[in-house]
């Protein structure tokens, strides 16, 4: 099936090397691409996207605000969010607005790839490093406060840590020796325990309640 993009990205260049990149990728259809947020609001309106990609910093309308309007009134769209190297409250800011996934400019066409295909499945990709930067404004954001936790088994929470250690189901269900339906059943009701939306919500709750470090 084909996926549909929207691009948003205020810098001519990269936006137009974006757009014959991800017209490359096998399976992938832009279908528009916006200089600011407003136009970029415009164009998932009009052609209803799988997934926006979009930029933190913006004219008119920023990244977060952007990414903040699509989840709202566009609930179906998934945003990924591609930046340099914007302050970390900014990258926080576009979690709790509702970004799937976050990459760097300098993300190469597979890992493009990767975030788009996992956001349209609903699924978080977060660049190695912007993942630290998340966890560790997270943690200076918000005090770490062991009574999130309350509520959660001791299975539950040994699989958040492990999460947030970056292991994926499989490598969870190895570590504690059950199957890997097991480690999905605790990680739903972690989820649903918690309020949490994907793994890089996890990571940043994690560390906020002190159980990662």
């Amino acid at each position: 099936m084909t996926l549909r993009v929207v691009l948003a990205d205020d810098q001519a260049v990269v936006r137009e090397g974006l757009v014959t990149l991800l017209g490359l990728l096998p399976g992938v259809e832009v279908v528009g691409a916006a200089a600011d947020g407003l136009a970029a609001l415009d164009l998932v309106a009009r052609h209803r996207p799988d997934v926006v990609l979009v930029d933190l910093r913006m004219p008119r309308c920023d990244g977060v605000e952007t990414t903040e309007r699509i989840r709202a009134e566009h609930p179906d769209t998934e945003v990924v969010v591609l930046t340099t190297y914007a302050d970390d409250e900014s990258l926080l800011a576009a979690l709790r607005a509702g970004a799937r996934g976050f990459l760097t400019k300098d993300a190469d066409a597979e890992a493009i790839a990767r975030a788009l295909r996992s956001a349209a499945a609903g699924q978080s990709t977060v660049d190695g490093e912007l993942q630290r930067r998340l966890v560790e404004a997270a943690t200076r954001s918000t005090p770490k406060r062991v009574k999130e936790i309350e509520g959660l088994t001791a299975r539950e929470i040994e699989v958040l840590r492990l999460i947030a250690a970056g292991l994926s189901n499989t490598e969870i269900a190895r570590t504690l020796v059950v199957s890997e339906a097991t480690v999905k059943t605790h990680v739903n009701h972690l989820f649903t325990k918690a309020g949490l939306r994907d793994r890089a919500q996890a990571v940043a709750f994690a560390y906020r309640a002190g159980i990662a470090d």
